[in-house]
């Protein structure tokens, strides 16, 4: 098998923080799994909103992580590095990395791969690590989203939010999302939301409270982030209510009620991924392998795909995800 291994690789690389075109193709060296990581030969890789804000300048990658951007991938295990035992050359994994996804081999660390489930394709596998890795410790892990609950997701029809409302369903919530368009809106209610708010046309937080009876949601999920999203999250929140923000599209400051904070009991809490240990990572992937893979597998989940490209054609990617018209995720292909 070590034969087989080229010197070299396809990689897209930054050639200087910009617009798309920023991405280019170029030749780098395989890299070699260390310690507790193996090398996939990679078949697909998601593309992300992080990818984005690399490209721009905006989201470097932490010390030590390759400059390749690119944080999820599927493909086959051809290499392992000393003191790993699983997974074994020749599996088919997908897997969450700090960067390096963007090339046709990446590195990673062996407890943050995990198997392909059921029927999906690389293709599809490669769109769920970066998402489902993300909504299931915000959603789950920190906000303990429990059946019977209420999640309100902000941006529905993104990555994650599509992801967030097969997971919610699949862990017996009501889902509400809020999108931009009326397409959006008809696709998430098709994928299983139960309530789907034109952000553009309605007020989501009277929405919100009609759809709940005026009780508010017990979960929201929270892409946009700063300006007067805090003020109206904390709004259409449930008593007791958790509030988890992930992004900051729509800015980093935003103003904090402390009285509304404390009269109605609610939790908010932030978190970024890429940063984590890798031990966080991987307990995050153990949990993810023990209540949520066997789901994908019974419920035949599938991951929303709204296009593929070429792993070349990463600037086409960026500039349809820059865009805001796709509704799922974004894949390249190797």
């Amino acid at each position: 098998m070590m034969s087989e291994i080229p010197a070299e690789m396809i990689a897209i690389e930054i050639a200087s923080p910009g617009p798309p075109e920023a991405l280019r193709p170029t030749s780098r060296p395989i890299p070699a799994p260390g310690p507790g990581e193996v090398l996939i030969k990679v078949a697909a890789a998601g593309v992300n909103r992080p990818d984005v804000l690399q490209r721009r300048g905006g989201y470097p990658p932490p010390p030590g992580v390759t400059d390749i951007p690119g944080l999820e991938i599927a493909g086959e295990v051809v290499r392992i590095g000393p003191r790993v035992t699983e997974p074994a050359v020749g599996s088919r994994v997908c897997a969450l990395v700090a960067g390096g996804g963007y090339a046709q081999y990446v590195a990673a660390p062996a407890v943050q791969c995990l198997p392909v489930p059921g029927a999906l394709s690389l293709e599809e596998a490669a769109a769920l690590p970066e998402t489902f890795f993300t909504v299931y410790y915000n959603v789950f892990m920190r906000a303990r989203l429990r059946s019977g609950e209420t999640l309100l997701v902000q941006g529905g029809s993104s990555g994650i939010g599509t992801t967030a409302i097969l997971l919610g369903k699949a862990f017996g919530a009501r889902v509400i999302i809020t999108a931009g368009t009326a397409a959006k809106c008809a696709a998430c209610l098709t994928l299983g939301a139960d309530v789907a708010i034109n952000y553009k046309e309605e007020d989501f937080v009277a929405r919100t409270l009609e759809a709940t009876g005026g009780q508010g949601a017990d979960v929201v999920l929270d892409m946009v982030g700063g300006g007067e999203y805090l003020a109206r999250n904390m709004a259409a929140a449930a008593v007791n209510g958790r509030i988890a923000v992930i992004a900051t599209q729509g800015g980093s400051k935003a103003e904090l009620d402390l009285a509304r904070l404390m009269a109605r009991r609610l939790w908010i809490g932030g978190s970024t991924l890429r940063p984590q240990t890798v031990a966080a990572k991987g307990e995050i992937a153990a949990g993810l392998r023990k209540e949520v893979w066997p789901l994908i597998q019974a419920r035949s989940l599938r991951p929303v795909i709204h296009a593929r490209f070429p792993l070349r054609e990463a600037a086409h990617a960026h500039a349809l995800m820059e865009s805001g018209a796709h509704i799922g995720k974004i894949v390249l292909v190797t």
